[in-house]
């Protein structure tokens, strides 16, 4: 792993409510992914992970501290900052062709190689042949390979997962973490991965970053030093994977409990 790629630096964040009072997501945040790292981020429901991503891509500014990318302070959204968000942002009115093309298209590149590039897109992500499909006539797996190579298609630096793989079965998630670690093997961009599921974090990731219950903050970092390539249905029955993943959960169980005891007094 090189430099900083992504450096959150005493980063809060509040939320103005429906009733006209602040509310704090985020609080003194500090976190730094390095260059052609996979980090996974872990947390409890409502810990702000999705907000980390929001201020990572530009979409939402800080109320204190600094967001840098690339080294550079984020004002805006970035051109070289791909976003894959948990429901599926593609075009409904567009071909699988067309949703893939877009980026490119968007960028100014010329119809004809757009379209070679989504082709070869589109044949890496295992959609070779549904081209001309549109996404009503995809299964959720193959929406999501779709999603992937439309944001892929762009070569970003820097790639944003918001839990992608929560809605899928079981057997095509385990297809989809294999297809996305293969792909980004080859593109080494540093990825920013949230998800609930801690073992799929353990899985992917080279770090494990857990949240602490809201307002969050980094809590621990953990290194994951299991070897690469990975295949994520196997790499679970590895003695060292389950020492990381007690040594993690002891961290995030008593984030989990404290999550779960405000939402049940906000109940009765």
């Amino acid at each position: 792993m090189g430099g900083p790629a992504i450096e959150l630096r005493h980063v809060s964040k509040r939320f103005l409510t429906p009733s006209g009072t602040a509310y704090t997501a985020l609080r003194d945040l500090d976190l730094v992914v390095h260059e052609g790292e996979f980090c996974a981020v872990v947390g409890p429901t409502g810990c702000g992970k999705s907000t980390t991503l929001a201020l990572i891509s530009g979409l939402e500014p800080p109320s204190e501290g600094e967001v840098l990318v690339g080294g550079v302070p984020v004002r805006s959204v970035g051109r070289d900052v791909g976003y894959v968000f948990q429901v599926d942002a593609v075009f409904p009115w567009k071909s699988v062709l067309d949703n893939v093309a877009t980026g490119p298209r968007f960028r100014g590149i010329a119809r004809r190689e757009a379209e070679e590039r989504a082709r070869d897109w589109i044949k890496r992500v295992g959609l070779a042949g549904f081209e001309r499909y549109y996404p009503h006539q995809l299964s959720g797996g193959m929406r999501k390979r779709a999603a992937l190579a439309q944001t892929l298609i762009n070569e970003p630096r820097f790639l944003l997962m918001d839990e992608p793989f929560s809605a899928l079965d079981v057997q095509t998630r385990t297809l989809m973490e294999n297809e996305l670690l293969q792909l980004w093997s080859t593109t080494r961009a540093s990825v920013v991965f949230v998800t609930h599921d801690l073992e799929e974090a353990i899985a992917l990731a080279d770090r494990v970053v857990v949240i602490t219950a809201g307002p969050g903050t980094v809590k621990g970092v953990y290194r994951v030093d299991l070897p690469r390539p990975r295949n994520v249905a196997e790499i679970r029955f590895l003695p060292e994977f389950s020492r990381i993943y007690q040594e993690i959960w002891n961290d995030l169980r008593d984030e989990v409990l404290v999550s779960y005891e405000r939402a049940k007094r906000s109940v009765s």
